[in-house]
């Protein structure tokens, strides 16, 4: 494939690629970034498959819209605005991937005089030149691509450039706006991606190197596509730092994102996220369903703010029960304790099992146990605050218009009378961090996580 190695390709589609990606599969990635005519500052996805790269971009697009603009109307920019804050943004992921500086950024585009390969077609073919710039909005090449293009057709009109600064790269991300608003700008920026890290660096951080970073048969994005882009690492795991499981080394996540991951799998007990994705630096959060990703933010600062002593030990306490029973065996409190660096003196070890388990049932539970050691600890989280949730799929929202759901949410301790609001996959994706949140959304249905 002239321009573009082998191994790449190999690595994202599953080798050997030279037997043929399904088409149905290549056709539903092959889209550009593009802002939603109802919600300026969210990307739509056209179909599923691309979120595992759609998804990451739009959280730390919020990320920088939210945080990073001193205008407060974060929800209305300009067309010049979204240019500015997506090229930014592509060029920040692109910056975190970069394994060494010295070694340069890679951006891959189509080749000179091939602007679009013949047989991929957009709304309006228009030629990714200078020129096209001039264009009106509405003929702008922004839309998915037509049935009829083909995967070896698309890989032999690449053209690799490689860029050795941070202030070049911005420069040249920025020159190429309309190709990656235009057809496969999505997969243009992987690519890109893929290639300012390294092929081998990112088989070293794979778990499974067979694995392909996009699914051969159902067309999602694997978890280490989406650590790739979220943190720079290609790790196909969610916890914290690494751990030995049968003598393997299994990576995990090694320090805290800018962006957090939360996902529905947790609550069914397949996966443990750390604390790293579960407490990143911005109150923005990816959330994983079995099939979709999607988004959960808000602009209250105060939920990433540092852990207090009652979380810290509501997740040491958590440790010594792995399987989320609310509850450990009296044998383990001393141990528990010790871990709290609380006093564990055999006779006040003892003393504490007979108040914390008056029935001698042999079971210390967690709301107990945070009350006598831990009471009235402030969190500093307020009661309730304005949430949003952003799903890029068209048919996922109302009247299938890619728009922000607005709600308010409310974390509970775990001593408060409950009152359920719902019980959706949002909420049980939440409650994997907050046990006792509940949410109301201004919207007669809920949002939905696929």
């Amino acid at each position: 494939m002239s321009g573009l190695n082998e191994e790449v390709v190999d690595l994202v589609w599953g080798r050997p690629s030279s037997r043929g990606v399904s088409t149905s599969i290549f056709r539903r990635w092959t889209q550009g970034f593009v802002f939603s005519e109802n919600e300026h500052t969210a990307l739509e996805q056209f179909e599923g498959g691309p979120c595992a790269v759609i998804v990451p971009v739009q959280a730390f697009l919020l990320k920088n819209i939210l945080f990073g603009r001193e205008s407060c109307s974060w929800r209305q920019m300009s067309e010049e605005e979204q240019k500015a804050a997506l090229c930014s943004t592509l060029s920040e992921i692109l910056e975190s991937a970069c394994a060494s500086p010295a070694t340069g950024f890679c951006l891959l585009t189509w080749a000179k005089g091939q602007s679009s390969h013949p047989s991929i077609h957009t709304k309006t073919q228009a030629p990714d030149t200078p020129e096209s710039s001039q264009l009106p909005q509405e003929q702008q090449p922004t839309a998915l691509a037509a049935e009829d293009h083909g995967f070896e057709q698309f890989h032999s009109f690449l053209h690799k450039r490689t860029v050795t600064s941070v202030s070049g790269l911005r420069e040249e991300v920025l020159s190429l706006y309309h190709t990656w608003r235009g057809c496969c700008g999505v997969l243009l920026f992987l690519y890109s991606v893929i290639l300012t890290k390294g092929v081998e660096n990112i088989r070293n951080e794979i778990q499974d190197t067979m694995e392909p970073l996009i699914d051969p048969v159902h067309g999602y994005g694997s978890q280490s596509l989406v650590n790739l882009l979220v943190t720079g690492h290609a790790v196909s795991n969610v916890w914290d730092g690494d751990t030995e499981c049968s003598g393997m080394k299994l990576h995990g996540i090694h320090k805290q994102a800018s962006v957090g991951f939360l996902t529905l799998m947790e609550s069914l007990r397949y996966c443990k996220v750390g604390a790293f994705f579960k407490s990143p630096k911005f109150p923005i959060w990816i959330l994983g369903s079995e099939t979709h990703l999607s988004v959960f933010f808000t602009k209250e600062t105060s939920l990433v703010g540092p852990v207090p002593p009652s979380e810290q030990a509501r997740r040491v306490f958590q440790s010594f029960d792995p399987e989320d029973n609310g509850f450990i065996p009296d044998s383990l409190l001393e141990d528990v304790m010790k871990a709290l660096d609380l006093v564990s003196e055999p006779e006040y070890v003892s003393l504490v099992k007979s108040k914390l388990d008056p029935e001698s049932l042999g079971i210390i539970l967690l709301g107990p146990f945070l009350l006598e050691f831990f009471p009235d600890q402030d969190s500093g989280i307020p009661d309730s605050f304005p949430i949003y949730h952003y799903n890029g799929l068209k048919q996922s929202n109302h009247n299938e218009r890619v728009e922000y759901v607005e709600g308010t949410a409310f974390v509970l301790g775990f001593e408060d009378p409950m009152v359920r609001t719902d019980d959706t996959p949002v909420k049980r994706c939440l409650q994997t961090k907050w046990p006792y949140i509940e949410l109301l959304w201004t919207t007669d249905r809920p949002p939905s996580l696929n």
